[in-house]
Parts: structure tokens; sequence; C-alpha cells
């Protein structure tokens, strides 16, 4: 072909781009920030018009407005300072006893077959157990106290991270396992450079199920013999139908929720940014 007829870099480039414009696009975008509130705003804004024209009753349901005015209120004067303070102490103390013995338990059951043998049928069961059936024989071993409170989380809060942490193991590649052994790698050093790095995926997923669940659990036990916390704050509003404190109380807990999540996936995001995924 001619130089007068060959076509020019820049055409094909131009047909290039051309084509993969038109690929369908088989991964989502990603949301921009704070996307994933548009759907809570969407229902507090419809929650608010319903209260406004008097759709929905105050003595059913407080508007957002007079939830956040009696919130207000509550933390000028310390009454809401006070109680998350007691809660927060509950909720992340089962937290991080939960993490540990979660942790502890997927590395024995999933690294030794001894360890799997023993554990974990013991951990399923307990998994099967709902964590309010516990209740009654857990007030009969450790009186109606935070050592409750705590233990009752812990439990519930080492089922995800077992769980996420116990497959990730098993799920390791089999020629990385391989690969230690023709290094001669000993077993310390197998389980710091092969089998934690290849657990942590399902090691973040479980901690992102258990920094929510142990707030979930906080919710029904700090309604059993309490004097202090946001359960406390609510039962007593209960008794007194103040709707827009119970409102506050469940504000407290969905935001403390979801910031724990999102500190979650952030420090996910840090430690396995070497991975690429389908949503990044």
């Amino acid at each position: 072909m001619s130089e007068a007829v060959r076509p020019a870099p820049a055409l094909h480039r131009a047909a290039a781009e051309v084509a993969v414009s038109r690929r369908p696009a088989l991964a989502p975008a990603r949301l921009p920030p704070g996307g994933m509130l548009l759907g809570p705003v969407l229902l507090v804004a419809l929650w608010e018009a319903a209260s406004q024209f008097g759709w929905l009753s105050p003595r059913l349901l407080a508007a957002p407005s007079t939830a956040v005015a009696t919130g207000i209120v509550l933390l000028r004067d310390g009454v809401l300072a006070e109680h998350f303070l007691a809660s927060a102490q509950r909720a992340y103390a089962g937290l991080a006893i939960g993490i540990a013995l979660g942790l502890i338990l997927a590395l024995l059951a999933g690294l030794t077959r001894t360890g799997e043998a023993l554990l974990d049928g013991l951990v399923q069961i307990k998994r099967a157990v709902p964590t309010l059936a516990l209740i009654p024989l857990a007030i009969l071993w450790l009186g109606i106290g935070d050592g409750m409170k705590v233990a009752l989380i812990a439990s519930a809060c080492l089922i995800p991270v077992y769980i996420n942490t116990h497959a990730a193991l098993r799920g390791i590649d089999q020629r990385y396992v391989e690969l230690a052994r023709s290094l001669e790698l000993n077993r310390a050093t197998f389980l710091r450079r092969v089998a934690l790095p290849g657990a942590l995926p399902g090691f973040f997923t479980g901690l992102r199920l258990a920094v929510t669940t142990c707030w979930t659990a906080l919710v029904v036990l700090e309604q059993i013999n309490t004097t202090e916390g946001i359960g406390y704050l609510m039962n007593r509003a209960r008794d007194y139908g103040q709707t827009e404190i119970i409102v506050v109380g469940l504000a407290v807990y969905a935001v403390l929720g979801l910031a724990s999540d999102a500190a979650v996936r952030a420090l996910e995001r840090r430690a396995l940014r070497y991975r690429r995924s389908f949503g990044s």
C-alpha cells in the first residue's frame, strides 16, 4: 500500500476508541461520594412530609424534625453523651473479644485437622442458635450485669468473623501451599506470609458483619436491667410514650453502625489496595 492511501495512526486510535465506547458496560460505575445516602435521605424526606401533612400520628412515630430538636436538647444537657458512652463501652468490649475469639478459632480450625474436628461443629451449632435464646442461661451463669451483655455480644460477633475467615483460609490456592513447601517455610513463616494474607479478604467481610452485629445485639440487651445506655433511654421513653426519644435512640444506633462499617471499609481498602475488584 502506498504512503498516500495508508491509514494514519490517528485514524486507528480513533477507531479503537469508538469500538471501546460501544462495548457494553459489564461493571457498574462507582457511586459518587455520599451516593449511598440517597435512599436514606429520600426516606427521611417522605417521613417528614407524612408527619407534616398529618398522615403519621406523633403518638405512633415522631417527625424527624422533632427527633432532631429532641436530640439537640439531650446532647446539650449531657444526657445523650452519658448514655452513649455506656453503650459504646459494652458494644466495643464485646466486639473486641468476639473478633479475637473468632480469629483464633478460625486459624485453629482452618489450619489444623484436629482444630476443625473439635471446633467447627461447635461454632456451627452456636451459629444455628439465636443469641436471644441464650439470654436465660447467660443470666443464670453471669447475672444481669454488664458481664452478661458483653459475653453475649462477643458470642454474636465471633460467628461472622469465624465463618468468613475460615472460608478464606480453606479457599487459599493450593499452589501457594505447594510453593511454601518447596521453599521449606516453617509454620510461623507460612502463617505470616501465606495464611494471614490469604485470609484477609474473608476476615474483613466478617469484620463488617461483626461491627453491625454488636450494635443490633446491644439494642435488645440494654433493655434488660440497665440504668444507663441508649437502650435504657429508649425503654424509659417507651413507658412515657415519648416516640421522639425512641427515634433519637434508633438514629444513634444507625449512625454508629454505619460509621463503624465505613471505618472497616476504609481499613479494608488500605489493607487490600493491591487487589483490583469488580467494583473498583
